[in-house]
């Protein structure tokens, strides 16, 4: 099983964590890092090569990392010059994957069990499929509709409930056969224009612990809960 990890990113809205520290270096607790982390998960579940997408800072994300030896797996690099959005950087390496692989973001931290969700899409004929996690959102004021002047309907306070991304998917090289390599190429893109040739991407529900990290406040909540989540998240470690 192969996965691709996507940490090429500036993480601007992290800064001024990321000024220095590229985000999927961020220290979490005392001893790992973010990256550290999903690059354990993904070993004790049973995945043996990992293609890391770097870009800026990612001479510090290659010397940390190496050729993957620590976790037991086999691990190789794509560089970016340049933005190539979510999908753009898998599309330059293309010709040296599996049919079947994991594309993930470098900055989430989750107690999904990644070999499930591969083995999940591989059984599906969606050459896409998507961790999906559920968010509620309590709007503080009563919300209106309304329809030629007039109000028609009226909600005091509604909690709006919505499914989102995990930055986490499960991909076949046939999702990605039309598009050139070197463009950049974002997840939303993607998604839309399977959807406008009526192939709509497989959804993998999860409910479980997940959190993307990509401001302050989401760091140091990271940080704040690790010791509890730390045996869900680390297995044995």
């Amino acid at each position: 099983m192969h996965a691709i990890i996507l940490a090429g990113g500036k993480g601007t809205r992290l800064r001024p964590y990321t000024t220095r520290l590229p985000k999927p270096l961020m220290p979490i607790g005392d001893e790992f890092s973010i990256l550290d982390i999903v690059l354990r998960q993904l070993s004790q579940q049973g995945f043996s090569s990992v293609t890391l997408a770097i870009g800026y800072l990612g001479d510090l994300i290659r010397s940390y990392v190496g050729d993957g030896s620590r976790w037991g797996m086999t691990i190789d690099y794509a560089t970016e010059d340049s933005p190539l959005g979510t999908i753009g950087p898998v599309l330059c390496i293309r010709d040296r994957l599996p049919e079947d692989f994991l594309v993930m973001n470098g900055d989430v931290l989750t107690d999904l069990n990644y070999a499930e969700l591969y083995d999940h899409h591989r059984a599906t004929p969606a050459p896409l499929t998507v961790a999906t996690y559920q968010r509620q959102v309590k709007i503080d004021f009563g919300v209106l509709a309304t329809k030629d002047g007039r109000v028609v309907e009226f909600t005091e306070k509604p909690t709006l409930n919505y499914r989102v991304s995990m930055g986490v998917y499960g991909v076949s090289k046939r999702a990605l056969e039309t598009y050139p390599a070197g463009l950049p190429l974002g997840f939303d893109e993607l998604v839309l224009d399977m959807l406008s040739q009526n192939n709509p991407p497989e959804e993998f529900e999860f409910s479980g612990y997940w959190l993307d990290i990509g401001r302050p406040d989401d760091y140091d909540r990271a940080n704040a809960e690790f010791d509890a989540i730390r045996p869900r998240l680390l297995k044995g470690a």
